[in-house]
């Protein structure tokens, strides 16, 4: 009886509340149906890894081929050196990605001429609403052999004496895509750095001041230990993205001389699945990483609570 009443209050109260802000409530309407329309309604598309997908033919006419495509990719040595090279400049993507944005946004803040903080900020913004088509142009100029930026700089400083061949030597790639993301990337992910840092008390940094604590000691046990949770959740959300090491920059940088470890797993979805009109192999590797990243969320998440941390769910 006392379960059914405290049901019943809870229900009134919910009525009331939604009541309350019904306004809020149809302005949000069609958010909602547009996540439902473009995100949801989508994922019925995965039924095609499991089929042997056709598109003359209607959904209940396709033929049903179970784990097929998931058995083929895990047999093909292709899509397992895709996977490594995926892995593997995702993680140091994130790694130089984390560093750099946290240094950066720790250096900014130490700039006392609000002025040049401003100008520095916008320039280093600059880099990350130009397209990979224009970034990846920038580069192979910059590294090409004959009048490249790179090569002449350092023969002229007596470093090499023949240029090199960047893009088209596997063991200079990775390092390569590294390097460029961080500096398309740098002063866009030290947004929310930055914005963290700005809530931090001042109080702590004028005790700090009276205690004697110079700049680098404030910065080591009062902004750092600050800006923690928001490091901590955005290294869980990251993790989510770790078979996303992109598609663009790999794709425009690619060549016959680096393809086996330029080629990533959206790559091999274009080159085998959809440029071969195998649509089943296509959507079984996205099913793949989509399950992959969701789990990786799942288990940096736990991890994270485990150890005491914040967590993002």
């Amino acid at each position: 009886m006392h379960e059914s009443r405290l049901s019943l209050h809870r229900r009134s109260k919910l009525i009331t509340t939604m009541i309350s802000q019904r306004q809020l409530l149809i302005m949000s309407v069609p958010i909602i149906l547009y996540i439902i329309l473009f995100s949801y309604v989508p994922l019925w598309g995965w039924t095609m890894s499991f089929q042997n997908f056709r598109p003359a033919k209607s959904f209940f006419a396709q033929e049903w081929v179970g784990l097929k495509w998931f058995k083929f990719m895990f047999s093909d040595p292709v899509f397992l050196r895709t996977v490594r090279n995926t892995v593997m400049m995702s993680l140091i993507n994130t790694t130089l990605g984390f560093i750099s944005a946290i240094g950066f946004a720790l250096l900014l803040n130490e700039i006392r001429s609000v002025p040049f903080k401003r100008i520095t900020q916008t320039i280093s913004y600059l880099p990350h609403f130009l397209s990979w088509v224009i970034v990846t142009g920038l580069i192979s100029t910059m590294l090409s052999v004959e009048d490249g930026a790179v090569n002449n700089l350092l023969i002229t400083l007596q470093i090499i004496k023949e240029p090199i061949l960047w893009l088209s030597e596997p063991n200079y790639f990775w390092g390569i895509v590294g390097a460029t993301y961080v500096w398309k990337e740098l002063g866009w992910n030290t947004i929310i750095y930055l914005a963290a840092i700005a809530g931090i008390d001042p109080t702590l940094y004028e005790a700090a001041e009276i205690d004697g604590c110079g700049r680098w000691k404030k910065m080591y046990h009062i902004t750092l230990p600050s800006i923690k949770p928001t490091i901590i959740i955005l290294l869980i959300m990251s993790v989510g993205h770790i078979l996303d090491a992109g598609f663009e920059m790999q794709y425009l940088l690619r060549n016959g001389l680096v393809q086996d470890v330029s080629d990533t797993i959206d790559i091999y979805m274009l080159m085998f699945g959809l440029q071969r009109s195998n649509y089943s192999l296509a959507t079984a590797a996205g099913l793949f990483k989509n399950v992959v990243n969701i789990s990786l969320i799942f288990a940096a998440n736990e991890i994270a609570k485990r150890a005491g941390e914040e967590r993002l769910i």
